[in-house]
């Protein structure tokens, strides 16, 4: 598949993400949670303002907080053993 290329006046221009620190503080944030969801095929997305959501039980899931994602986890089991590594580190972060 060959990318397109973008043009302005005929010159090409690239465009590139430009996130606030805050947005990439929040990315980091997630980012362990958002690998073990992604590594069960769960299709996590991080929606802005900050917040995950993902596919359980054939419903989408979404959060805006880690404490609102602990509360649901607790009634998962399933989910609390894909989760366990990624929360004990964010326990371990504090």
């Amino acid at each position: 598949e060959k990318k397109k290329r973008i043009t302005y006046k005929g010159a090409p221009i690239r465009l590139s993400a430009d996130f606030s620190t805050e947005t990439l503080q929040a990315r980091r944030e997630w980012s362990d949670l958002f690998k073990a969801l992604k590594d069960k095929n769960l299709q996590p997305r991080i929606l802005y303002p900050a917040r995950i959501s993902f596919r359980s039980e054939g419903e989408i899931k979404s959060f805006p907080d880690k404490q609102k994602l602990r509360e649901f986890v607790t009634k998962s089991p399933p989910l609390q053993e894909i989760l366990k590594k990624a929360l004990i580190l964010e326990k371990r972060k504090k």
